[in-house]
């Protein structure tokens, strides 16, 4: 199988963040000399001549264009363009785990040298498992790119020590070049890459590759910038340009140009949606608990902290205490099972060997030894994580969904995978020994008789994840060697294998094909991951070195199905972690992580408002927004008011006010009141982890089934088709002249670059030499030539789809062109926008649906499987059957507007049945599918007439401030019920009771 990608509207929102740094950039390359002494002759230009980038804007220009963007992302906008490290303009990019950052910075690439000729690029990572994500990501996306940019031709090589000359033809390419390091291969004097080189006549590869002014690509640069060593390394590169991208920037004093954090990925589903499941055991003080956690030399002498039960007031819980040599266990616990255990004769600290001696039973306890509780413990973990595993293959099946899923475990040991007896032979681990048995006792249960995968021998339905040495046998590794490096290549390798299902017919019969259950080392804990990881289990004995982040990226990322294909919703993608702890504790311990690298949730600062916006221009995407100085009075009212609290954070009444969807403000803030209402609300949300005690299986409530469910499904069952009546001429004037609610082409200004004359007092003082700006004014000047005009036609083309022919006629018909030789770019961007609008209005306005026979499957509501979470955070609404008012007994919803709707649906007796319309009944539309959200039988008070609605609930975002496209398939669809001709009326709302508007 292959996998396929999607062009996603917020992977292209962060490439184009990083384009808008350049805008007014025109295609530049700078050329320098090579020296050529090799007789042999080598890989690169036969004029010697190198290839590098040239970036032309000042850093005042570059400065407006990050914070434009900024504002359009709704970041507060930077007052300088440079963070800690000084040597080149450096921008943060902030993408949750999972949600495909390597493809994003990738096409990030191809797209700065479509839009801006640049070439070189440099991609520095912190570790071998990261580069070998990036190589393979590289080679799964290559047709993919290949086809979107027109074929275009690029390379990408790992920087290898032992093959300098490659640093010679990436200096001299006159194509796409990008070289991938880690960090460590240029932070020291002693690397090669800093060395002389006889190869490259003397010179050092960093010296050719800084010629090339790369834009460089920093992976993770909490883990690759995080010294002034490696700083100091980065600014050697003489970079152009850098763009650092990850989950958690630690280093903020770089422009954050983008983000997309963890509470926004799981609110737009582009992740998982996480469970945790803990396997707690308590015994109430039944049995003399103990487990060593650690031991410790100090001041006071040689402790150790063991976990036993300790008496409370009513029964017993588990703790943590501290003991010393000679200590009594039942004086220390005060419970009577502890006095078989005796005293404690000895503790031994030394590394490996940590141990405490008891007088009494069990003689002694270690760190490496599980206890009995802790074998019983690890097993539950396997089962039920089997169990998990065999239950989604299982609605899948039933869903007919062609979705292979796979479980991960964690081990710290690979004894506890795999032994070896004396001849080297090897034999069944304790936890895969565990894993064969509890699997054995469930895939034969009857309810699973018909999965896939049922026949196929324990023995290879699991495997490992782990480093082995010159002879095959797997051994104990740190995740950085070179051992390592081939295991990442391994898992990088198998990756498609594993996705697919095994299937004689088609002669899926590889390994990796029957594989489900995978065992890896906690060494390999990042760089890499599969889609298809359901489940998670971290099955580690010694202290847990693997971060509940590190654990849940593993398997974060959409799933795909057979065909490669991403299989989008919460209703597919649920991850489940297997957690060593409660579910509160889990949850809690994730948000404390999130939050020791830099992710706050729910503070608010005098900068929170700043970037609402007041006025704002689509075509131009010229804007005003309220602005810092606004935001800090605002902030200062809302904390004066008690709205918020002392450390920042909301208090019930503005938790009050964002439900009420009403609040006081000033005068000034009266016109942006639901704004100020949004930030506030996204600002009180955390992440939302599921707990998995909390899910039920939603049912059909078949008395439901009924005559109103009949009455309202025959009115919207119907099936259509579309064609679209396009009017090219139209489109021509439109686009040049605009329409009532749009401008054409004709209306666009610019002007030509302004020098700025700014003047200011220099003041001194004790303080120091400080100049305050006075007065600024612009200069009448002109520049020595005019812009080279870049080729119009096909930017449009490539930008609009519309034939050349058509692009052609638009530009005749418009009368200024002068504009486009003022300001070439802005001209361009300008005109595409229009295009695109205009475009899209006509597609909406031409669309003629037309009823067919075909209907949407009424028994899917039978055969479809739903799960619901209950409880506080939960995802659904109980409904009270005995109305039998709508399909199930639990109603699945989107968000909290939603199951306010189903609440309010329910409790009006005017409402006779409504269903929350279901992912498969989406509306074909020329810009994509359309799943509208419910639909309602509505009987009017003391009339017996029905009425029959279609409902689109956005909450409090009116129609006009959603995204053209969506608002565009919206309009498609209403023409779908139009055409099914049944009645059917069409409402946007925001609250159930405007049905009756």
């Amino acid at each position: 199988m292959k996998i396929q990608f999607d062009t996603l509207d917020y992977q292209t929102d962060a490439v184009n963040s990083a384009m808008r740094v350049f805008e007014g950039q025109t295609i530049k390359e700078s050329n320098f000399t090579i020296t050529n002494d090799d007789p042999q002759g080598t890989l690169f230009a036969n004029d010697g001549i190198g290839v590098g980038n040239r970036v032309i804007i000042n850093e005042e220009q570059m400065l407006k264009n990050v914070n434009k963007t900024q504002i359009l992302n709704g970041i507060v906008p930077s007052d300088n363009l440079f963070g800690n490290n000084k040597a080149f303009p450096q921008f943060n990019i902030e993408m949750e785990t999972g949600t495909g950052k390597t493809f994003v910075y990738l096409k990030t690439i191809l797209e700065l040298n479509k839009q801006y000729g640049f070439l070189k690029f440099v991609i520095v990572v912190p570790s071998i498992a990261i580069k070998e994500g990036v190589l393979k990501t590289f080679k799964i996306t290559k047709d993919y790119f290949k086809n979107q940019y027109n074929g275009v031709i690029y390379d990408l090589f790992m920087f290898d020590s032992s093959n300098p000359n490659r640093v010679r033809s990436f200096a001299s390419a006159n194509t796409i070049d990008i070289m991938v390091t880690t960090i460590q291969s240029f932070n020291k004097d002693t690397n090669v890459m800093n060395r002389e080189n006889d190869q490259l006549s003397g010179a050092r590869p960093i010296d050719l590759i800084a010629e090339t002014r790369p834009i460089v690509i920093i992976d993770e640069p909490q883990s690759v910038d995080n010294s002034d060593l490696a700083k100091d390394a980065l600014a050697t590169l003489n970079s152009s340009a850098g763009f650092r991208y990850s989950a958690t920037h630690r280093d903020n004093t770089y422009p954050k140009i983008y983000q997309l954090g963890a509470v926004d990925a799981y609110d737009n589903q582009l992740v998982k949606q996480i469970e945790a499941a803990g396997i707690e055991m308590d015994e109430d003080g039944n049995r003399a608990h103990l487990k060593l956690i650690e031991v410790k030399t100090g001041k006071n002498g040689i402790t150790a902290k063991i976990e036993v039960y300790k008496k409370t007031r009513n029964d017993a819980d588990k703790t943590i205490l501290n003991f010393k040599a000679n200590d009594d266990m039942f004086t220390k616990t005060r419970l009577q099972v502890y006095d078989e255990v005796g005293f404690i004769q000895d503790i031994d600290p030394t590394p490996g060997f940590e141990s405490v001696t008891f007088s009494g039973n069990p003689e002694k306890i270690t760190l490496e030894s599980a206890t009995l509780e802790d074998e019983a413990t690890k097993r539950a973990q396997i089962a039920k994580t089997i169990e998990e595993h065999l239950n989604k293959e299982l609605k899948f099946k039933k869903t007919g969904q062609r979705i292979k899923v796979l479980s991960l475990f964690f081990l710290d040991k690979v004894e506890n995978y795999r032994v070896y007896d004396e001849e080297g032979n090897p034999s069944l681990g304790r936890y895969a020994r565990i894993f064969e048995e509890e699997y054995e006792r469930l895939i034969h249960l009857s309810k699973y008789k018909d999965l896939n995968d049922v026949n196929v021998p324990v023995s290879e339905v699991h495997d490992g994840y782990f480093s082995a040495d010159n002879k095959g046998k797997l051994k104990n590794t740190k995740g950085d060697t070179q051992a390592d490096e081939s295991t990442y290549e391994m898992i990088m390798k198998n990756k498609e294998g594993l996705l697919t299902f095994y299937d004689e017919e088609k002669h899926h019969t590889a390994k990796a094909n029957k594989i489900r259950f995978i065992f890896s080392h906690s060494a390999l804990k990042e760089g890499w991951d599969n889609p298809n990881v359901f489940q998670i289990a971290t099955l580690i004995e010694t202290k847990d070195t693997i971060t509940k982040r590190q654990k849940i990226g593993r398997g974060l990322r959409i799933a795909v199905n057979e065909d490669g294909e991403r299989v989008p919703g919460f209703d597919v993608n649920t991850l489940t972690v297997m957690a060593n702890e409660s579910y509160k504790d889990f949850a809690e311990g994730l948000q404390k992580e999130y939050e020791e690298d830099g992710v706050i949730f729910g503070v608010f600062n005098k900068d929170s408002f700043a970037t609402i916006i007041i006025k704002y221009d689509e075509v131009t995407e010229e804007m005003e927004i309220l602005g810092k100085e606004k935001s800090e009075q605002l902030f200062n009212y809302l904390k004066q008011e008690e709205f918020i609290n002392s450390s920042g954070r909301a208090t019930d009444k503005l938790k009050q006010a964002i439900t009420d969807q009403e609040i006081e403000v000033p005068e000034d803030f009266i016109e942006i009141v639901q704004q100020i209402l949004n930030v506030a609300r996204s600002k009180v949300k955390s992440l939302d982890i599921k707990d998995a005690k909390d899910k039920v299986e939603v049912k059909v409530v078949k008395e439901a089934l009924a005559d109103d469910f009949l009455e309202l499904w025959n009115k919207i069952k119907y099936k259509t088709t579309y064609k679209i009546n396009f009017d090219s001429d139209k489109l021509i004037e439109l686009a040049a002249n605009g329409n009532e609610s749009f401008d054409g082409v004709n209306s666009i200004q610019t002007r030509k670059g302004t020098y700025l004359y700014k003047k200011g007092m220099v003041e001194m003082s004790q303080a120091g030499v400080k100049a305050d700006e006075s007065s600024e004014s612009s200069v009448r000047a002109t520049t020595s030539g005019a812009y080279k005009l870049p080729d119009i036609i096909t930017f449009l083309q490539n930008e609009t789809s519309l034939t050349r022919k058509t692009i052609v006629a638009i530009l005749q018909s418009v009368n200024n062109l002068d504009s486009f030789k003022n300001n070439p770019l802005s001209y361009m961007n300008q005109a595409a926008k229009i295009i695109n609008a205009i475009k899209n209005q006509l597609i909406v306005d031409g669309i003629e649906y037309t009823r067919t026979s075909d209907k949407y499957e009424q028994t899917l509501f039978s055969t479809e499987t739903l799960n619901a979470y209950l409880g506080e955070k939960g995802n659904s609404f109980k409904v009270d059957e005995s109305k039998q008012k709508t399909v199930y007994d639990y109603v699945v919803t989107d968000s909290s507007i939603e199951k306010d709707f189903a609440r309010k649906a329910e409790m009006d007796d005017n409402v006779k049945f409504y269903i929350k319309l279901p992912d498969w009944f989406k509306i074909r539309t020329p810009l994509g599918p359309y799943n509208p959200d419910w639909a309602l039988l509505y009987e009017e008070d003391d009339d017996e007439q029905h009425l029959y609605f279609i409902v689109e609930t956005k909450g409090d975002t009116s129609f006009e401030q959603l995204r053209p496209h969506e608002r565009a398939k919206i309009l498609a669809g209403e023409k779908h019920f139009k055409a099914v001709d049944t009645d059917i009326k069409f409402k946007r709302v925001s609250d159930e009771a405007e049905i009756r508007g």
